[in-house]
C-alpha cells in the first residue's frame, strides 16, 4: 500500500485555491501545489449577486479538470459567506435561499456534485430547533429546485449564534432533509476542536470520530477541512493555523492521513500560509504512505 499509484487513488488532498480570473483557473492552481482535490468559490463569496458563468468558462473549467485528473467528487465548492439558511427574518431567508439555489445551479453547470456551506445562525431571535428546522427546509427547497448536487453541511466552531458546532445539530438537520442521499457533512478539524471535541492525540481522535459516527454517521462524511487551530480547545473561536503549528498538533493529521475511513473524499487545506500548502500536502501523503 506504499506505491504512489495506490496513494493517489484513495487519498484526495488539496486546498481552497483562488478562482481569480475565472473558475477555470482553479484546477491549474491546485495542480501547481501537487493537489489531487481542491475547493473554490464559484462566485465572489462576499457578494449576493454575481454575473452568470459564461459558457466558455464552463467549458474551460471542465476541460482543465479532465486534463489534470480532478474528478467532480473531489472538488468542493463553497457557497457565499452572506447566506444564512436559518435566518429568522423572512426577507433575509428568502434572499439566502435564492442565493443558495444559484450556488447549486453553478455547481450543476460546472459538472460538480458537492456544495459546502455553513448551516446558519439563529441571531438570538428563534430557538435552536426552529433554526435547524428552517435550515433543513432550505436544503429541501434547494433540492427541489436543482437536481443532483449534494448539500454538504460544514460543522462550525460555534462563534456567536452559529449553529452546527454540536454533532447533534448536524444530525437534527439531516433528520429533516427529505432526500438523505443528497445531504452530507464536511468536518473542519479547527472548528471541531474549537467546538469542544478533542483531537490532540490518537485516542482523542478515536473518541471524537466514534462520537460523530454514533450521532451523525460516518456514511454522511463527504469532505473534510484540514486545519490546525490558533484557538484553544472548546474556545468556540474560529482561527485557523498551519498544520502542526497550532493547538491541535500533528497527531490528528497523521491519524486522518492513515485512517481508511477518510479515503475517497476531498481533504481540503484552509491553513493560513498558501506558500507551504505543497509542503503540507506532501507531509500528509508521507503519513499515508507509512500505512502498511
Amino acid at each position: 500500500m506504499t506505491n504512489s499509484k495506490i496513494d493517489s487513488e484513495n487519498k484526495f488532498i488539496g486546498a481552497h485555491v483562488s478562482a481569480s480570473g475565472g473558475v477555470d483557473q482553479a484546477p491549474l492552481r491546485a495542480k501547481e501545489i501537487g493537489a489531487n482535490a481542491f475547493a473554490l468559490f464559484t462566485k465572489n463569496q462576499r457578494q449576493w449577486v454575481a454575473k452568470p458563468l459564461e459558457a466558455a468558462t464552463i467549458r474551460a473549467f471542465k476541460a482543465n479538470c479532465q486534463r489534470l485528473g480532478f474528478a467532480a467528487e473531489h472538488i468542493l465548492p463553497h457557497d457565499s459567506y452572506l447566506i444564512n439558511l436559518g435566518a429568522p427574518e423572512a426577507d433575509k431567508l428568502a434572499k439566502s435561499r435564492e442565493a443558495f439555489i444559484d450556488e447549486m445551479e453553478r455547481c450543476q453547470q460546472l459538472g460538480l456534485t458537492l456544495l459546502n456551506f455553513h448551516p446558519g445562525s439563529h441571531l438570538k431571535q428563534v430557538s435552536e430547533s426552529e433554526c435547524l428546522r428552517t435550515i433543513a427546509e432550505s436544503i429541501n427547497l434547494a433540492h427541489q429546485a436543482v437536481p443532483d448536487v449534494i448539500a454538504v453541511i460544514e460543522n462550525t466552531a460555534g462563534q456567536g449564534t452559529n449553529l452546527g458546532w454540536r454533532f447533534e445539530h448536524l444530525a437534527e438537520i439531516i433528520d429533516q432533509v427529505e432526500d438523505k442521499s443528497r445531504v452530507g457533512v464536511c468536518l473542519d478539524t479547527c472548528h471541531t476542536f474549537a467546538a469542544g471535541y478533542d483531537l490532540r492525540t490518537p485516542e482523542a481522535c478515536e473518541a471524537t470520530f466514534a462520537e460523530f459516527d454514533r450521532i451523525v454517521g460516518m456514511h454522511y462524511l463527504r469532505a473534510m477541512h484540514i486545519n490546525d487551530s490558533k484557538s484553544a480547545h472548546g474556545s468556540r473561536v474560529d482561527r485557523h493555523h498551519s498544520l502542526g503549528k497550532g493547538e491541535i498538533g500533528w497527531h490528528c493529521f497523521e491519524y486522518i492521513a492513515k485512517d481508511p475511513r477518510f479515503n475517497g473524499i476531498p481533504l481540503i487545506l484552509e491553513t493560513i500560509d498558501p506558500d507551504i500548502w505543497a509542503d503540507e500536502i506532501n507531509t500528509l501523503r508521507e503519513f499515508h504512505r507509512q500505512v502498511s
